[in-house]
């Protein structure tokens, strides 16, 4: 699903990603581990197009992500199509405060993938079941709890029929409280098989559903294991420095 090769990624001088090499496979959930201002998101923002790259290569679903240079004109043609097929859900949860939950929901299927408002708003309560609002449908988002909210915005990515999920630090925002039903959410979609990239500081739920996990230091991957033995047994010191400060919290 996700082929990255010698990846460079700058903010001006600041060199962010460096060389990174990695390939995410249909199906699989990759978690995605490091310190604050390690590169961690920015990487995941690379592949859904958010962010530009410099140099190397970048493939989704098929498709190379345009380099800087190459989209310095506009719009690159096919990037629209497969970026409409990766979902993301963010730190903060990004719904429209004036419209209803409901339209938070079809607002994309109708404008982007031309369905009729009806088809959308079936689509909607089936995806607002799934993760347990049906009855908040009506409601603002103002209305709602952080965890409510950020699985307004769960479903609001899944409306659009994603290949692949990407969640950047998903429950960071949210009380402690409210931490659980989101990561239940997910649980869920890893279990029904969605291709996951998932930035996290919950390590005991990234042990608990992720295929790999990565450890992103000063913008590199400098460890990748399964997560029994990225846990158990880390290779790289960093790394190990790093989950016993995470761990002990």
């Amino acid at each position: 699903m996700v082929r990255i090769k010698d990846l460079n990624k700058f903010y001006g001088s600041f060199h962010v990603l460096k060389d990174v090499d990695l390939e995410v496979a249909r199906g699989e959930v990759l978690v995605v581990v490091g310190a604050s201002g390690s590169g961690k998101s920015t990487l995941i923002r690379c592949v859904n197009g958010l962010e530009e790259y410099q140099s190397g290569n970048l493939e989704v679903d098929g498709f190379r992500m345009p380099r800087a240079e190459e989209r310095e004109f506009g719009e690159v043609k096919g990037l629209r199509d497969i970026r409409r097929g990766v979902g993301m859900v963010f730190q903060q949860f990004n719904l429209f405060p004036h419209l209803s939950v409901l339209h938070n929901v079809t607002l994309g299927p109708i404008r982007v993938r031309g369905k009729s408002r009806d088809e959308a708003e079936a689509q909607a309560m089936q995806l607002l079941d799934r993760v347990g609002l049906r009855d908040q449908a009506l409601k603002y988002p103002g209305a709602l709890s952080g965890g409510q909210q950020q699985r307004v915005a769960i479903a609001r990515s899944l409306a659009m029929e994603p290949h692949l999920m990407l969640f950047d630090e998903p429950t960071s925002a949210l009380d402690p409280e409210m931490v659980g039903e989101v990561l239940d959410v997910m649980r869920e979609l890893a279990r029904e098989g969605m291709t996951m990239m998932i930035v996290t500081h919950e390590m005991g739920f990234a042990r608990e559903v992720s295929d790999r996990v990565i450890y992103v230091d000063q913008g590199r991957i400098t460890e990748t294991s399964k997560p029994d033995a990225f846990f158990d047994n880390p290779q790289n010191e960093r790394t190990r420095a790093f989950l016993s400060r995470v761990l002990k919290h």
